[in-house]
């Protein structure tokens, strides 16, 4: 299986994917938002009209009129505000799935390559800043819409109703927007010093928890409590500091919608002398300042300047951890042999064990394995089977001896090359969230529709297919699928792939014997070196070849022969064939 990370991700690129999939929901959500602005855009002309042409003009039954279209264009609003929500849901659920996807496959690819930390506190705290994102960015859209429409209804409307005021209101939010970029500057410096001690601490925190009883056992208990108490401290002091720079946001609702407010107070007296203006425009263009320009404005600053700021942050952070490892640098002399490369695999006094000081699982192992076989290799649980196929596939690296295949060692081998040739298949049925073509297809991207049908029906995952209704069938959850299903999805999956020689390590166990052997005839058929870790005696009764694991030595052969000549083979045979026929495995 091969996992792929973004290699330099940047915050905006881990959320510009998702948000441009959303095309449509973005336009409806701006349809609505649009429709939702509409009693900001009318409250001043029906607030003046209400009083010029209504109760002052001694019309009582004008002016309750005009202020009952208000009334109904808000209860408009409201109705469009609760329609928003749909959309703005698909939105937020879009970037959390993709934001989920990007930290996955990153911490995958890193603990695939052994860089990087994937210890728990690590997982969790990336869990958390992605849900803190998600938080924040389905608040930030629903501010967003409201300040960016309701700004402009509000300042559309003081235009057309009192034109000289709509200058003065202009320049005073350009002061009151630099003021603001000034202040997030500021706050984002803050915050992420902020974020980073709070990383700081759960990494402390974990440390001394986890290794509490070799603390106390050594007497470091005071040392521990010290420099966790040191990163607590420095914690707190970057969320004060970051709290202080967030309060002075105050200002930008002071100079962007008081000053103007202030302003058209002062001037009334002398525009209602000069007849410039009604009573009526004055009131609603402070309606307008009141009602629509302030709270979008304090809202902008005091609430979409923060997550803003937050989000941008986070981003940046969870970039910085779903970044793909650093490539390996590549093996001096690494080869990637031609397409008409033979793949026979040799095994040359291979010998391996878990630890310097550990006995060998396997001890001055030989094996020749020439391209196209079919092997089975049996043995006692525990013997070294798994550990075999991995030395194989090169997941592990043998303390002496030599894998090759092909006549190269597998470590003269160029890793993308590897890891096409060689496919090994697990007991975990590794089955993802997407369609089933997307299970299907991981290995093999290009493979058609039809080769796919055909794979699956060789292997026996067409019934699966048909039930699921298709290719095109979303496995939202792994665990709505039986275990036996999940390994055929698997095998088909490596069916398809460009491997030349396949392992299937037990990867049939959860398969009746009828299936399992119609999936192993079927990888038999197929062109390659196919090698089955036996979980049933009858796997090992189709192979062309046995190797016998038993911890001493090695036996290879054929059933009938390794029935005369092994004693541990011929014991696992008759204890098979003894055995209920729904226990035998």
């Amino acid at each position: 299986m091969t996992v792929t990370a973004n290699a330099e991700p940047g915050g905006r690129t881990l959320l510009r994917p998702a948000l441009a999939a959303q095309r449509r929901s973005l336009l409806v959500l701006a349809a609505w938002s649009l429709l939702e602005a509409a009693p900001v855009l009318l409250s001043g002309q029906l607030v003046a009209a209400a009083l010029d042409r209504g109760f002052l003009a001694g019309e009582l039954a004008a002016g309750l009129a005009f202020l009952m279209l208000y009334g109904t264009s808000m209860v408009l609003g409201a109705w469009a505000a609760r329609h928003a929500v749909t959309p703005l849901a698909a939105i937020v659920e879009a970037a959390r799935d993709a934001l989920v996807r990007a930290v996955v496959q990153a911490r995958l690819a890193h603990a695939v390559q052994g860089s990087g930390p994937t210890d728990a506190s690590t997982v969790a705290r990336l869990t958390r800043q992605t849900e803190a994102v998600r938080q924040i960015l389905a608040t930030l859209l629903m501010m967003v819409r409201t300040v960016v429409f309701s700004l402009g209804a509000a300042l559309a409307g003081l235009a057309t109703l009192l034109p000289e005021m709509a200058g003065v209101t202009l320049g005073c939010l350009a002061a009151a927007g630099a003021l603001l970029a000034l202040l997030s500057v500021l706050f984002r410096r803050r915050y992420r010093e902020a974020l980073v001690a709070e990383e700081r601490l759960a990494g402390s925190a974990g440390h001394a928890v986890s290794g509490l009883r070799d603390v106390l056992a050594c007497g470091g208990a005071g040392t521990a409590t010290r420099r966790v108490g040191q990163d607590v401290d420095a914690n707190a002091a970057a969320s004060i500091a970051a709290a202080r720079i967030g309060s002075c946001r105050i200002g930008v609702v002071v100079i962007g919608a008081r000053i103007p407010l202030v302003a058209t107070l002062a001037m009334a007296p002398w525009l209602l002398r000069s007849g410039a203006v009604t009573p009526g425009q004055v009131l609603g263009a402070v309606t307008y300042l009141v009602s629509g320009l302030e709270p979008a404005l304090r809202l902008f600053a005091q609430s979409l300047g923060n997550m803003g700021v937050q989000l941008q942050v986070l981003l940046r952070r969870l970039a910085d951890h779903t970044a793909g490892p650093p490539e390996p640098p590549a093996r001096p002399g690494a080869v990637s042999p031609g397409p008409g490369h033979i793949p026979s695999l040799s095994l040359r006094g291979v010998t391996f064990a878990y630890g310097p000081h550990s006995a060998p699982i396997v001890d001055d192992l030989d094996l020749d394995v020439p391209y196209g076989d079919h092997l089975a290799i049996v043995g006692p649980s525990g013997i070294g089977k798994s550990t075999v196929a991995n030395l194989m596939a090169g997941l592990e690296s043998c303390r002496r001896g030599e894998v090759a295949l092909g006549g190269t060692p597998l470590a003269g081998l160029a890793e993308p090359w590897l890891r096409e040739a060689v496919a090994l298949v697990p007991q975990e049925s590794y089955v993802f969230a997407g369609t089933l073509r997307e299970n299907l297809a991981y290995l093999s991207p290009e493979v058609s529709d039809d080769e796919l049908a055909r794979a699956a029906d060789a292997v026996g995952l067409a019934p699966v297919v048909k039930r699921l209704g298709g290719f095109d069938a979303a496995i939202e959850q792994a665990a709505a699928l039986s275990e036996g299903e999940r390994q055929l999805i698997t095998l088909v999956r490596a069916y398809v792939s460009p491997a030349r020689l396949v392992i299937l390590d037990e990867a049939t166990c959860h398969l009746d014997p009828a299936a399992e052997r119609r999936a192993e005839e079927a990888f038999a058929a197929r062109t390659g070196t196919l090698i089955i870790i036996a979980h049933r005696i009858s796997s090992a009764m189709r192979a062309r070849r046995i190797l016998v694991l038993d911890g001493q030595s090695v036996r290879v052969g054929d059933h009938h022969a390794l029935l005369r000549d092994s004693p541990l083979y011929a014991d696992l045979a008759n204890t098979w064939a003894a055995a209920p026929a729904g226990t035998r495995a």
